[in-house]
């Protein structure tokens, strides 16, 4: 897709690609992609919606849209924008990608599902960057104090973020002592470790929707599976060369 269209943003795609997919197809997320807005659906919300290839990958394999669709990314008229948008996209459910904003969107949703009296839940990617943003920890607060165990947010802690690493840019850290200020339950996992993605994800959604809401920290790498990619602010926005594509889907075939 980031080939084709010549613009995009590969590693932090890959680096929550795992997240994804065990999220859409482990049987946690309940939707329904003939019928995009069924009310009773848990929602998703990609807060870094810079890594917008990897959700319309996993929405594209799940049945929202053709497959043949992903090769319009970026492209005048596609419903593929670089940045989600949920007016064209079946199966986005907010349109992101100014930074810090996402958190607040799913805990709103997870207030007006519970006031509604769903059973649905709401599941929201950060990104560790975006994390420096303070709408984010004012997101945190209320839906810490709010009790909102319906929400989880997980976060795509890659340690880098288009200046550079974050501990250098402006850290966030400490993570997790953080998220359990704000009266939220922590849990840190290997975020390319499906099995542990899986469990911690099923135990996610048998929360207590009146208990507090789930951070979960994925340790991921940047450009996960791409060895020249993987750890390099380089691809944080760049689109590879036809010679790097093909080296690059080489590497994923193997």
């Amino acid at each position: 897709m980031i080939y084709l269209a010549g613009s995009g943003h590969p590693g932090g795609s890959l680096s929550i690609i795992d997240v994804l997919t065990v999220l859409y197809f482990g049987g946690i997320l309940r939707y329904r992609s003939e019928e995009p807005l069924w009310p009773q659906r848990d929602r998703f919300v990609l807060s870094k919606g810079h890594a917008a290839p990897a959700l319309y990958a996993v929405l594209a394999q799940a049945g929202y849209f053709p497959k043949d669709y992903l090769w319009t990314l970026r492209k005048l008229g596609s419903i593929l924008h670089g940045h989600p948008f949920n007016i064209d996209t079946p199966g986005v459910e907010a349109p992101t990608g100014s930074l810090g904003q996402g958190l607040s969107i799913a805990h709103g949703m997870a207030l007006g599902l519970k006031l509604r009296k769903y059973d649905s839940r709401v599941f929201a990617v950060l990104g560790d960057g975006e994390i420096e943003e303070g709408n984010i920890w004012e997101a945190a607060m209320s839906a810490g104090f709010y009790k909102s165990g319906n929400l989880t947010a997980i976060l795509d802690y890659n340690h880098l973020q288009i200046d550079g690493y974050i501990h250098a840019v402006k850290s966030p850290e400490p993570i997790p002592e953080k998220f359990k200020a704000f009266l939220w339950d922590v849990i840190e996992i290997d975020g390319h470790d499906h099995g542990m993605i899986l469990d911690t994800l099923q135990s996610a959604a048998k929360r207590d929707p009146m208990g507090p809401p789930l951070a979960v920290i994925a340790h991921t790498v940047k450009g996960k599976g791409v060895c020249f990619m993987e750890d390099s602010v380089d691809w944080h926005g760049i689109a590879p060369t036809k010679e790097q594509y093909e080296k690059a889907m080489g590497l994923l075939d193997e």
